[in-house]
């Protein structure tokens, strides 16, 4: 039975990222042999502005040190919005520093980082055209939308839910979102992403959001879990998502 370290560079009032994720590791334990502890390192947050996010991914490599000490197996920065609001195609940028941290620390350690899991989950699945719905002010999501598209994809719809404290967004009831997405023109779309956000609990729904509209449903964390799972080289499976990314749950 292998044993494997999950880091998690986190915000500091982001208080979701570390139960979506390891829910979704834990019920992959529940299918195959492999199991998992969970560490985190924070960095300062409380309202979700553009100044404080620039501010608290400063912090991050500070972090990438931390959680190389306990030499942690992969590790996963759990703020899209926070990189993605630092430009176009930052996360490249963020995963390379991160992981130069970890060499410079003498612990090499695979980076991911929430914002390239989601664009890589939206390539997993073949999207071409997708619907956001996010918990943050127009003007983010409206820098969320700029960034997916710049990576190829066509945003046709997106619901910025308007809401700028970060443990506001924690206490969201994700089957809200049976209702919420509603809201959106999925005309055409490919894949909806649930939630942009790994703050905003979304879990519960996606099973049920999919089978009512039939076409691949993620969300930022189900995507940050299966890149973690793939870096680690294990299967992408859990027995709440199944197939992770498949589209079939």
């Amino acid at each position: 039975m292998k044993k494997y370290r999950i880091g998690q560079i986190v915000p500091s009032s982001n208080v979701t990222m570390e139960t979506e994720i390891p829910a979704l590791f834990r019920s992959r334990e529940t299918i195959l042999p492999e199991r998992f502890t969970f560490h985190s390192s924070r960095m300062r947050m409380k309202k979700v502005t553009k100044e404080e996010l620039e501010a608290m991914d400063a912090m991050s490599l500070k972090c990438a040190q931390e959680l190389s000490d306990a030499h942690v197996d992969v590790m996963g920065y759990a703020c899209l919005v926070a990189i993605m609001s630092m430009g176009r195609g930052y996360h490249c940028v963020s995963e390379v520093n991160l992981h130069q941290e970890t060499v410079a620390n003498d612990f090499p350690t695979p980076i991911v980082t929430s914002a390239g899991a989601l664009i890589n989950g939206l390539k997993v699945l073949g999207a071409k055209k997708v619907a956001v719905i996010t918990p943050y002010m127009r003007p983010l999501t409206d820098l969320v939308v700029d960034y997916i598209e710049h990576q190829g994809f066509e945003v046709v719809d997106s619901i910025a839910l308007e809401i700028p404290d970060n443990l506001e967004v924690a206490a969201q009831d994700p089957m809200n979102l049976l209702e919420i997405y509603k809201r959106l023109d999925l005309t055409g779309v490919d894949v909806l992403v649930a939630s942009a956000c790994v703050q905003m609990p979304s879990l519960e729904a996606i099973d049920l959001i999919q089978k009512e509209i039939g076409i691949p449903v993620t969300s930022a964390a189900v995507c940050t879990t299966y890149e973690m799972m793939k870096k680690l080289g294990i299967e992408a499976k859990s027995a709440i998502g199944g197939e992770l990314l498949s589209g079939k749950y």
